[in-house]
């Protein structure tokens, strides 16, 4: 099998795959990206999001960008070796470089380069703005791209059509492992296409660009267990993501770094078909399980900012299914159609009895449910859809925080809802060059990690970043590999 010879070979054909091959392409490197998906599927999770960047203006990153990351750093680590973390990379430990936690430094780069990526993106005719979203109110800023990241692939796709010599995509086309070298370098890929035929595509760098393991059922069930059988990619891209990236890495010596055990979960109506059907309307009334029964707290705050928790509280339910359920008091809700991303009618009824039956739920346990929450409800004074408004219930076991009205007035409404995947946060650990960094805290020679094959978020994600770690990510492996390829030529 004879071997097919680039400068830099990027993985996947998402924002940061596109990013990375473009990057590379314009600092004079000859780019080999290799895609799963045929071409009018391509760009993984990115062609099917609505892309929004955690952001106060086109020059700067919202004002609790890096508060937010540090927040959800990473678990408890060991304030001993925590401390050193304010050196230089070079002055650090070396228990330290290869640290499960989210690097400040790596973040810090990323807040200061995606002013820049933005930029950079508009050289391509995307355009942004700060559009609607599927939130009433939201506790941060965000801005997108007009079109989505659908815009952003097919701007950027349509670059690199344009200049095949200089970048080849090879559609359905999957990694299956990398090349060493005998100094430990990374100098290609091993890959399988059409027909199951075998390939090497080498290079004198490596980037990882091909999403999370969403789409793997088998690492899926390794890393999170039996309740991955509930747990479906949010959109269709999600299927192409099977994890090879970041199994690629790790076994070539890889630090992890990311939340194995999570991912960016989102409820979803799981009778619809459209991309990302969100359902996020349900702060407002109650949810109840399969058994008919409230089970947590449905307005702990803004919805933006918690309803993450509250899908995976959903997945952990006997058969992973909830319904969120409302009386023609949600009408009093202005504007309310818009946090409801399926376009497929709820289950209505004239009665609870009525909507138990259309839920498939016990009749007598849904109405004991249903008029133990009413009773806990306050007497309306003050309810504001847009804020955090108090209204709490008093003496269940499960409160409810804000926005809590009695349920008692026909039409009885109801969506069936589940927890979908939108990434996965396990990964691998990269420095501020996407790098990736070994398990003794130094940077594997050819391999580089950008977009979810980099780990940088823990338990909760912090929104509107996933797109803009993609893009920033692609840019600083493009660059500094071809920063490589052009030492290389130097030196002959």
């Amino acid at each position: 099998m004879q071997a097919i010879e680039f400068d830099v070979v990027v993985v996947g054909c998402g924002i940061a795959g596109l990013s990375a091959a473009i990057t590379a392409q314009q600092n004079g490197a000859r780019v080999a990206v290799l895609e799963r998906a045929p071409q009018d599927e391509r760009g993984g999770n990115t062609r099917y999001t609505e892309s929004f960047w955690r952001m106060k203006s086109e020059d700067a990153v919202s004002d609790d960008f890096e508060d937010r990351f540090a927040a959800n750093a990473g678990g408890w680590p060991d304030p001993g070796v925590l401390r050193d973390a304010v050196r230089d990379r070079e002055n650090q430990p070396r228990v330290l470089r290869a640290l499960g936690l989210a690097d400040p430094h790596l973040i810090a780069t990323i807040a200061e380069e995606a002013p820049k990526a933005l930029k950079w993106l508009k050289e391509f005719g995307v355009k942004f703005d700060f559009l609607p979203l599927y939130f009433l109110s939201q506790s941060t800023t965000r801005m997108g791209p007009i079109g989505g990241g659908l815009a952003l692939i097919e701007a950027l796709g349509a670059y690199a059509d344009d200049r095949p010599d200089d970048i080849a995509i090879f559609y359905e086309t999957a990694a299956r492992g990398l090349i060493h070298n005998d100094e430990g370098a990374i100098i290609g890929i091993r890959a399988v296409g059409p027909g199951n035929k075998p390939m090497e595509i080498r290079g004198r760098s490596v980037i990882l660009a091909s999403g999370g393991f969403e789409g793997n059922q088998e690492m899926l069930s390794h890393y999170m267990g039996p309740q991955a059988q509930f747990i479906r990619p949010v959109a269709r891209g999600g299927h192409y993501n099977r994890g090879e990236g970041v199994a690629m890495a790790l076994e070539a010596g890889a630090a992890s770094c990311g939340d194995y055990g999570s991912f960016h979960a989102q409820p979803v109506d799981p009778r619809s078909t459209d991309i990302e059907p969100v359902v996020l309307n349900y702060s407002y009334g109650i949810l109840v399980n399969d058994a008919g029964q409230r089970f947590t707290d449905e307005a702990p705050g803004m919805v933006d900012a918690t309803y993450e928790a509250v899908a995976r509280i959903i997945m952990g339910q006997r058969h992973g299914i909830a319904y969120a359920v409302f009386d023609a008091g949600l009408d009093d809700v202005e504007n309310w159609p818009v946090t409801v991303r399926s376009r497929i009618p709820p289950l209505e009824a004239g009665s609870l009895d009525e909507l138990a039956g259309l839920m498939e739920v016990d009749a007598r346990d849904f109405s004991a449910t249903v008029e133990a929450y009413n009773q806990a409800c306050p007497v309306e004074e003050k309810f504001d859809p847009l804020r955090t408004d108090g209204l709490a219930t008093t003496g269940l076991a499960l409160r409810k925080s804000h926005w809590a009205r009695p349920i008692v007035r026909p039409p009885f409404k109801a969506w069936p809802m589940i927890c979908a995947n939108c990434f996965t946060f396990g990964g691998v650990k990269i420095d501020e060059r996407a790098r990736v960094i070994n398990a003794e805290g130094d940077a594997i020679p050819g391999l580089y990690a950008a977009g979810e094959v980099a780990g940088i978020y823990y338990r909760v994600y912090t929104g509107a970043t996933s797109v803009m770690r993609g893009a920033v990510t692609g840019r600083l492996a493009g660059e500094d590999a071809a920063r490589r390829r052009n030492s290389r030529e130097e030196q002959r």
